[in-house]
C-alpha cells in the first residue's frame, strides 16, 4: 500500500485548497479545535491533526476523499468521539473529517419501520425520534447523548440491550458509503431479503472508517417495549451470577442482564446523586431488565428472585416500582464509565462465550491481583452476552506514562487468556490504535492478510483512517 503524507501546518496552499471543497468557515485549524476534534475518549495518544473539515453533503465528502487521494493525505472520521480504542484519534497530522454538520433524519417509512439518518445523527436523537413514532431504537449505551450513528456503525456498537436486540449491525437496513477511492456505493437498498452476492454492507459495519465513510444509513426500528422493569440483585460471589442469569432466562424474556462489582458501585454512590439500591453490602451486583406486561410476569420475576435467595446465590435485591425507580437503578450501572474517568482508567473490552465467563474472569482477576496488587480493578459488563469490561484505575503515585507502560504488560497476559478461551480482544469498542498490535490474539494471520487485502481494494492509497485496526 502506498504511503500517505500528512499536511503540515506550513502547507497553507493545501489547506486553502481543502477550504474550496466545503462551505465557508467549515475548515478549522485553530489549536482548540485541533485538540477537541483530534481525540476520542481514550487518553493514550495526544491529538495532533492538521485541520478539521465539516462537510454538509455527500458530494462534499466525495470531494474531500478525492482531494486526499490526489495529495496522498490521511483522513480520520470523527463522529461523537466517544470511542474507547482510539479509532477516531488523529495523532499524526491527519485531516479530521467531522460529520457534526450531517446530522439530520431525512426520511421515515412507517410500513417498513425504517429511518434514514445522516451519519452525524446522535444515538439519543434517533431514540427520541423513534419514541415519537411509537417505536423503539434498541441499541443503547451510556454515550447515547453524544455518540453518532456513523460512529456506531463504524465500531458495530453494542451496549446494554444486546442480550435481546443484538449489535448495531442487526439494525442497519442499508447505507450509502464513500469508499477510499471516492466512489459512492448504495449497499443493500434497505431490503430485508437480498440474495444477490456479497453483502458489502456488512464489511463496512465494524470497519472503523478504514474502508470508507458512512454518509447515510437506513436504520430499522422495533416495537416499543412495555412497562420495562428492573431488578438489582446483590450476589454472594461471582460464581453465583451465572446461575442467576440462567434462572431468569428460563422464566423471563430479558431485555438486559448487566453486572458490576462492589468497587464500581462504591464509586458511583460516592457521587452523592444516586441512592443505594439496598443496605446489604455484596461483592457483585446484577441488573436485570424485562417487560412486566402483566401481573403474572411480575410474579414470575419475584418467584425467581426468591428461588435465587433460597439457593444462596442472592443476598438482597430490589425491583423498580415506577419509571423513576427504573431510571435510578439503571444509573447504578450507566454512571460507572463517567465516574471512574476521574482515575484515568485503563480499559479492556473483552468477550468470551457466556458459559466461560466465570472461569475467564477468575483467571484475569488472579493475574492482576498477583502481579499488580496495588492496582484497583473495577469490573462491569454486559454479562448476558459474555462481554466484560476490565478497568484498572491509575494509582496517584504513578504518572500516566508509567501506568500505561505497566498496563501494557497486563494487556499481554489478559489477551493470552482471551486467546486461551477463544474470545475477542474487543467485544464492542473496536480495535483502533489501542489494540492493533494485539489483533493476532483474536484473528489468525490468514484472516488478517485477507482483511488487509480487502482494505487495499476499497482504499488503494491507504488514506482512510490509517494506523487503525492494522499498524501502518
Amino acid at each position: 500500500m502506498n504511503s500517505v503524507r500528512v499536511p503540515k501546518m506550513t502547507d497553507l496552499a493545501l489547506i486553502e485548497e481543502l477550504k474550496t471543497l466545503v462551505d465557508a468557515g467549515k475548515v478549522l485549524t485553530d489549536a482548540d479545535s485541533l485538540e477537541a476534534y483530534g481525540k476520542d475518549w481514550t487518553k493514550h495518544f495526544a491529538p495532533a491533526p492538521s485541520a478539521i473539515v465539516f462537510p454538509k453533503t455527500i458530494e462534499q465528502v466525495q470531494a474531500i476523499v478525492r482531494w486526499a487521494n490526489q495529495h496522498k493525505v490521511a483522513l480520520v472520521p470523527s463522529g461523537g468521539r466517544t470511542g474507547l480504542s482510539a479509532g477516531a484519534v488523529a495523532a499524526n497530522g491527519e485531516v479530521v473529517v467531522s460529520f457534526d454538520n450531517m446530522n439530520q433524519i431525512t426520511a421515515f417509512n412507517p410500513t417498513d419501520r425504517t429511518v434514514v439518518c445522516q451519519p452525524g445523527v446522535a444515538t439519543q436523537q434517533l431514540q427520541m425520534f423513534a419514541e415519537g413514532k411509537g417505536l423503539y431504537y434498541p441499541v443503547d449505551f451510556a454515550s447515547a447523548g453524544s455518540s453518532q450513528i456513523g460512529g456506531n456503525i463504524g465500531t458495530n456498537a453494542g451496549g446494554i440491550k444486546v442480550i435481546r436486540y443484538g449489535m448495531t449491525r442487526n439494525w442497519v437496513a442499508g447505507m450509502k458509503v464513500v469508499t477510499g477511492k471516492g466512489d459512492l456505493l448504495e449497499l443493500n437498498k434497505d431490503l430485508i431479503k437480498n440474495a444477490t452476492g456479497y453483502d458489502l454492507r456488512q464489511l463496512f459495519i465494524g470497519a472503523e472508517g478504514t474502508l470508507g465513510f458512512v454518509v447515510e444509513a437506513t436504520m430499522r426500528l422495533d416495537r416499543a417495549p412495555k412497562n420495562l422493569t428492573a431488578l438489582v440483585l446483590g450476589a454472594a460471589d461471582f460464581d453465583s451470577i451465572m446461575p442467576v442469569l440462567h434462572a431468569f432466562q428460563n422464566t423471563l424474556d430479558l431485555t438486559a442482564f448487566e453486572f458490576f462489582s462492589d468497587k464500581a458501585l462504591a464509586k458511583v454512590l460516592a457521587r452523592g446523586d444516586v441512592p443505594a439500591p439496598f443496605e446489604t453490602d455484596c461483592p457483585f451486583y446484577a441488573l436485570i431488565e424485562f417487560e412486566a406486561v402483566s401481573e403474572e410476569v411480575a410474579e414470575r420475576a419475584l418467584t425467581t428472585f426468591e428461588h435465587c435467595v433460597e439457593q444462596g446465590w442472592v443476598l438482597d435485591g430490589v425491583m423498580s416500582q415506577s419509571e423513576q425507580q427504573l431510571e435510578n437503578l439503571w444509573k447504578l450501572r450507566e454512571y460507572i464509565s463517567e465516574t471512574i474517568a476521574h482515575w484515568t482508567p485503563y480499559k479492556n473490552d473483552i468477550s468470551v462465550t457466556v458459559g466461560q465467563v466465570p472461569a475467564f474472569l477468575g483467571d484475569i482477576d488472579e493475574i492482576v491481583a498477583k502481579n499488580y496488587p496495588d492496582f484497583e480493578v473495577v469490573w462491569f459488563g454486559h454479562i448476558g452476552d459474555g462481554n466484560l469490561h476490565l478497568n484498572i484505575l491509575k494509582p496517584d503515585n504513578l504518572s500516566k506514562d508509567e501506568f500505561f507502560a505497566q498496563c501494557a504488560i497486563v494487556n499481554q497476559w489478559v489477551f493470552e487468556t482471551v486467546q486461551k478461551y477463544n474470545g475477542s480482544i474487543s467485544a464492542e469498542h473496536g480495535v483502533g490504535m489501542t489494540k492493533r498490535d494485539y489483533l493476532h490474539y483474536s484473528r489468525s494471520a490468514e484472516e488478517v492478510a485477507y482483511m488487509q487485502a480487502i482494505k487495499a481494494v476499497f482504499d488503494p492509497n491507504g488514506i482512510m483512517n490509517p494506523g487503525k485496526i492494522f499498524p501502518v
